[in-house]
């Protein structure tokens, strides 16, 4: 199957948040040039596979939630409950009345800053469980109010987005029976026996709950940038993917040596700098480039990113076409890519896949590709 997930994400912005002081709800308070509500929307709206956005809220709270989200396109709004369970269990019968989803993340709208690096480990785990929730171990030492103390490597601290298979969070809401509310979706979901993994969190997504919150530092910039290339056969006996060198019946044509793997992932890099695209920097109407081994030019990507103060956190990229076959190739083609960059080949990923037998790819004429990178301020 190549279709990806439907995703949801569900904004929890139904409480009180009396502890943080002022006139109003935290969410609904000025933080940074908009209320805390817009920063969590917008932080998760960055993220290109969410594809609707709906936001619990109390039942007194419509003039100052439309007041937060302004011109924002989210789905129409939610009462909340009496408890945060049940506000989060009305968000997701409202999901699921509109069709549901594949995935859905929980969200606190009190948490403004969203790494997008944090949901795609939280995506990722989903792969094998049916739950994920992002974490931070404990630096603190810890003790009961007695004084004796615990040993803190055996806790983390739990953050959201908490991202689960809608199917499986929305009926252990409704099997939920304990007396008390629980206030982790987590606890609920293990409650009906699932497996919820654990993923690495980020500082960046820490909870505004006091006053003195307002004042925190603004979290590190991370950028997102999309690539996409085509290349037709032409005449030879080999193809250059990903940095790979594959023997086939036919050549990719090009002015350089028509790496379309490595130049989707160029033009993504790019894009996540703001900086134009592949034939910009490299014009195919410049004789130095005919020919040109593509890794050059993701090279110059990278560099480009170093010189800003930009870190690589991960690269994903997609070749379609009919063949030549890429399972064979693919770990050659991460370590490659990984080399290149200089980063971790955890944090490479190159996939493939047809069109059916559709289309220019699918009548075997070409190849193309896609590729998304992910960058953040060095440091983060």
């Amino acid at each position: 199957m190549t279709d990806r997930p439907h995703i949801a994400a569900l904004i929890v912005a139904a409480g009180k948040g009396e502890r943080a002081g002022g006139d109003m709800p935290k969410q609904y308070r000025m933080f940074r040039g908009k209320p805390v509500l817009a920063h969590a929307i917008d932080a998760l709206a960055a993220y290109p596979m969410i594809d609707a956005i709906r936001v619990v809220i109390g039942p007194d709270q419509e003039d100052a939630y439309r007041d937060a989200i302004a011109e924002r396109s989210v789905a129409a709004h939610v009462i909340g409950g009496e408890t945060r369970q049940e506000s989060v269990r009305n968000g997701l019968e409202a999901i699921a009345a509109d069709g549901g989803a594949d995935i859905v993340l929980i969200h606190d709208a009190a948490r403004p800053f969203t790494p997008i690096t944090v949901i795609d480990r939280l995506i990722a785990a989903l792969g094998t469980d049916p739950g994920a929730i992002p974490a931070l171990p404990v630096v603190d030492s810890l003790a009961r109010t007695d004084g004796s103390t615990v040993d803190r490597s055996e806790f983390v601290t739990i953050q959201t987005p908490q991202a689960f298979r809608f199917d499986v969070i929305l009926a252990a809401h409704r099997d939920w029976t304990a007396p008390e509310p629980a206030t982790d979706d987590a606890a609920i979901a293990r409650a009906a026996g699932h497996r919820v993994a654990v993923a690495e969190g980020d500082p960046a997504l820490k909870k505004i709950t006091f006053a003195e919150d307002f004042a925190m530092p603004s979290p590190p910039i991370t950028r997102t940038g999309l690539g996409y290339d085509v290349h037709a056969f032409g005449d030879g006996d080999h193809v250059w993917l990903c940095g790979v060198e594959i023997p086939h019946d036919r050549a990719l044509a090009g002015h350089s040596d028509a790496d379309v793997g490595l130049h989707a992932l160029t033009d993504a890099i790019l894009g996540a700098l703001g900086d134009g695209d592949i034939g910009d920097h490299f014009p195919p109407s410049d004789p130095q480039w005919k020919g040109a081994p593509s890794h050059r030019f993701l090279e110059h990507a990278r560099d480009l990113a170093t010189a800003r103060a930009m870190t690589i956190h991960h690269v994903d990229v997609t070749l379609i076409c009919e063949a030549p076959k890429i399972g064979p190739h693919r770990a050659a083609m991460r370590s490659r890519i990984a080399e290149i960059l200089a980063i971790p080949e955890k944090s490479v990923s190159v996939k493939a896949t047809t069109t059916e037998k559709l289309g220019f790819t699918g009548r075997g004429e070409g190849i193309a590709a896609q590729a998304i990178a992910t960058l953040g301020e060095m440091g983060e």
